[in-house]
Parts: structure tokens; C-alpha cells; sequence
């Protein structure tokens, strides 16, 4: 192994000993206020303890928000996806077109504009009259949520492609096309993937704002639900696995990025 990557793993084992021993300081702060020191009524303010209790029963009982947990995750990921990789799917390759082809930007651009500032929330009163209170209205308020920073980044990616190198490709006897697709996106990659983490924070947000006004399952109807019969335990249980699901999934882009970006993130 070369000394290269045994600094590299030295660091991670070291930034992954850091980050233990701040999660297990915030547990046992939590514990003590909680706990031993009884900052707080139980009922506002569960210890860990009792919201690990809380998981372990929420896993195998619908009470009294009409699903298990499992079934909540299931509903959320189901919207989730659908409104995300839609979002990146067509996000992506709009703030490509809008950077690399004048006519595009000029066409597009007054009336993403236009639309880029509306707050994602507002779009829910709008997709419910449209699509109900189903999947579609869901998956579509995410959409809008994921679509708008990808198409920044995928843009600002592309904008920062330096002139020389679009030059020396050029002068090489590249066509625009293999401008595009050998230098223009691979350099924007780093970019593009910060649109596609930030759509993903972006997403659950407005997932869990969707579901406390318009849904009967998922993680933010069972934050919602238990809001109103104040059960902070099961509220907490809903808001910790969002972020462990959400840690997952940018896990994996990360991963994906390492792979496909040349000096990008590696594991």
C-alpha cells in the first residue's frame, strides 16, 4: 500500500472517530437534560431511551397513525423517487441545453426565471387541485423541488467550463457535440452532483411539508399526526429516520460520484 493511501485511510478513520464521538456527546447530553436532569416533561421532550422504545414498537404496531413504520418509509421512498429522479431527469438535461445552446438559454431561461423564486411549498394548494391528494400531487410538488437546483448547477457546471480547453478539444478536430459530451459535462460533473444532493435535501423537505397537509401515510403524515395527540416519541422516530434515510441516500451519490468524477469524492 502506498503512503498515499494510508494517509487517506488514516483520515477517514479519523474523521469517522470524530464524527462517532460527536453523535454519542449529543446522546448523552440528550439523556442527561432528558433523563437525569428533567429539563423538560416527558411527554415534550422523550430521552433516547424512550424513543428507542418508541422504534421498536412503532415497527410492528399501526397505532395510532394507521401504519407501521416500515409502511410509512415505504410510502415516503415511493414518493420520494418518483418526484426526485423525475426532478434530475429532466433537470439535468435542460441546465445542459441552457448553457451549451444560446437558442435554449434565451428561450427557457425568462421563464425559469420566473418561476425559480416561488417557494416550493406554494406549488401544494396548485398540485392538489390537479392531481388530488395521491401519489401524482406529491411526486410532483418533489419534482419541482428537485428540478430547480439541478438546473442551476447543471448550468453554472457548464458556464465554468474553461475556454481553453473547449479551444485545445477544437483544435484537435472536435465536432460541438464531442466538445459537449468530452469536456464540457465531464467538467461539470462536480457541479452537477451538488445540484443532485442538494435536490435531495431539498426534496425530503418538501416531501414531509406535503405529506402534513395532504396524505394519510408516510413519514410526514406520522410527524403530523402525532403533533396533534403529542407524542414528541413517535414525532422524533419519524424525524431521525428521515435523516438516516437521507444520510443513505447521499451516501450513495457520493459513492456514485467517486466513481464517475476524476478526483471526486472517494469513500
Amino acid at each position: 500500500m502506498s503512503e498515499f493511501e494510508k494517509k487517506r485511510r488514516k483520515d477517514k478513520m479519523k474523521i469517522t472517530a470524530i464524527s462517532g464521538i460527536s453523535l454519542c456527546c449529543f446522546f448523552i447530553i440528550w439523556y442527561v437534560c432528558t433523563a437525569i436532569l428533567h429539563l423538560k416533561p416527558d411527554y415534550i421532550l422523550p430521552s433516547p431511551i424512550q424513543v428507542l422504545q418508541a422504534f421498536y414498537e412503532k415497527l410492528g404496531t399501526k397505532a395510532p397513525d394507521g401504519a407501521t413504520l416500515f409502511g410509512h418509509i415505504v410510502a415516503s421512498l415511493k414518493v420520494a423517487f418518483t418526484g426526485y429522479l423525475l426532478g434530475a431527469l429532466f433537470g439535468v438535461p435542460l441546465g445542459i441545453a441552457m448553457a451549451w445552446f444560446r437558442r435554449v438559454d434565451m428561450l427557457v431561461t425568462p421563464l425559469f426565471d420566473l418561476i425559480r423564486p416561488v417557494p416550493t411549498i406554494a406549488w401544494i394548494p396548485l398540485m392538489i387541485l390537479w392531481f388530488g391528494i395521491g401519489l401524482g400531487a406529491k411526486a410532483a410538488i418533489i419534482f419541482v423541488s428537485a428540478f430547480v437546483p439541478c438546473v442551476i448547477n447543471s448550468y453554472a457546471g457548464i458556464k465554468q467550463t474553461k475556454a481553453v480547453h473547449l479551444w485545445v478539444a477544437q483544435t484537435f478536430g472536435a465536432s460541438r457535440k464531442e466538445m459537449l459530451f468530452t469536456v464540457a459535462i465531464p467538467t461539470a460533473l462536480p457541479m452537477i452532483f451538488t445540484g443532485l444532493r442538494i435536490s435531495l435535501g431539498t426534496a425530503w423537505m418538501t416531501l414531509c411539508a406535503a405529506e402534513m397537509l395532504a396524505s394519510n401515510k408516510g413519514l410526514g403524515y406520522m410527524i403530523q399526526l402525532n403533533r396533534t395527540i403529542a407524542r414528541a416519541d413517535l414525532i422524533i422516530v419519524a424525524m431521525l429516520t428521515i435523516g438516516i434515510i437521507g444520510t443513505i441516500m447521499t451516501g450513495v451519490l457520493n459513492k456514485l460520484e467517486g466513481k464517475l468524477v476524476k478526483g471526486g469524492r472517494r469513500s
